[in-house]
């Protein structure tokens, strides 16, 4: 197909959000631009310019809802468990065994990593940093030490992954024909790879730091500490009961047996296997019937009111962290064939351009066909794209650039996304 202005626009607008990327600014305002200028050059239309802003949000909108709404739903059942707390006891029994700053390191990593796998980092790290943190310090594990340990195991080993909700793997595919669960799988055993290495650097790092566990490392800790820094709460009414316990260790175990089945019927013919995308949906409506047996088991008579508040506040946190994907999201799926008729109003989706898929084809002369630049070419984008704080903004990019530019290159696509995957969250 030959180029048109549209697809160099198309480019431009590629590069201009990857450059802003750079520059650690905020890309949507581009993205919007980019999205309405290419719907104008498309057909020459300022009418159906404007049209595209909004058809490309909303059509980003309709394929990554899933997304929002499990996140929505696990911090519901984060919130919930809080009201009782069973999130403070599901974490306790680990207390006992931080003996010194070693152990505490790697208890600390353990513990993260698995909480932030089932509740995604941001809500799991406040929780663990306030009840294990201050144990650690104690022990002898330098404040740096127990932060590193945090930062590497929830916000990079866990969150590159993100192997139980697949949001980034799913954010990754969107644009593309690349299978999500195939691509978790993929970025699993990346994740572990590199958080290993990562999580080893650091405690090598820090070893010699460590010192006797002491309550002093504590006070100390506290009075070196910004004392007009506080960290904000919210105003949930914590009623302990006997369900409390029981939660505690109904909720993990439920879910590592959801897990431990979808990991062995993936990977062996022990059990039948679920259809691909259905682990979180398992998660998913798990999670609410446990939400609801919560609420019932805490005050019954205010079920109704506190499991809709509960959802509410989950997805008002949903819409705060992934909101902003959209627009950006919307502008890349103008870029695939599969989606850009919908978008740019076409018809006839048999003659929908696939702007990214051209202009890779026509700039194959100029592209490397080998596979080790093309693997490191889409990790040094993701870790520009990284450079936004969450790495998320540029992950449908960085799934269509992996679907088209790996048949070239001899690579699997779902290998090469992943790898950029691993750039974009570490």
């Amino acid at each position: 197909m030959d180029l048109t202005l549209a697809h160099w626009l198309y480019l431009v607008g590629t590069l201009i959000i990857i450059v802003t990327m750079l520059f650690r600014q905020n890309v949507v305002v581009p993205a919007l631009l980019m999205s309405f200028i290419i719907g104008w050059a498309y057909d020459g239309s300022f009418l159906n310019g404007i049209q595209v802003i909004f058809n490309a949000s909303l059509t980003a909108a309709g394929e990554l809802f899933h997304i929002f709404l499990i996140i929505a739903i696990m911090t519901a059942l984060l919130q919930s468990l809080k009201s009782i707390g069973a999130d403070e006891q599901m974490v306790s029994p680990f207390l006992k065994v931080m003996k010194n700053g070693h152990w505490s390191f790697w208890i600390l990593v353990c513990i993260t990593y698995a909480m932030s796998l089932f509740f995604w980092p941001a809500p799991s790290v406040p929780l663990i940093g306030a009840l294990l943190i201050p144990v650690a310090i104690k022990a002898g594990l330098p404040p740096i030490g127990a932060a590193v340990a945090i930062s590497l195991a929830g916000h990079g080993m866990a969150l590159s992954s993100d192997y139980v909700l697949q949001v980034a793997p799913a954010l990754t595919a969107s644009t593309s024909s690349i299978d999500a669960g195939l691509l978790a799988d993929r970025a699993l055993v990346l994740s572990i790879i590199t958080g290993i290495i990562a999580l080893s650097i650091a405690y090598m790092s820090i070893r010699k730091k460590i010192i006797k566990p002491s309550q002093k490392n504590v006070t100390e800790w506290e009075n070196n500490g910004n004392n007009n820094l506080k960290i904000s709460s919210d105003e949930l009414v914590v009623k302990k009961s006997k369900s409390s316990t029981v939660f505690a260790i109904l909720v993990p175990t439920t879910f590592l047996i959801i897990v431990a089945y979808v990991i062995v019927s993936t990977f062996s013919n022990l059990l039948p296997s679920i259809e691909d995308g259905a682990g979180a949906s398992i998660i998913g409506g798990t999670a609410i019937l446990l939400l609801m047996a919560i609420s019932i088991s805490r005050n019954y008579r205010e079920t109704l009111k506190e499991v809709s508040n509960y959802l509410v506040n989950g997805f008002v946190y949903s819409f705060k962290v992934m909101g902003l994907v959209i627009p950006i999201a919307g502008f890349f799926f103008i870029g695939s064939d599969s989606f850009s008729a919908k978008i740019l109003g076409i018809e006839n989706a048999d003659q929908a351009p696939g702007f990214l898929f051209d202009l890779v084809q026509a700039s194959q002369h100029a592209i490397p066909d080998h596979a080790f630049i093309t693997g490191f070419g889409i990790l040094i984008l993701g870790m520009i794209s990284g450079l936004d704080g969450s790495g998320f903004s540029a992950l449908p990019l960085i799934g269509s650039l992996s679907e088209a530019m790996a048949h070239s290159a001899g690579i699997d696509p779902t290998t090469l996304a992943a790898i950029g995957q691993m750039g974009a969250i570490w």
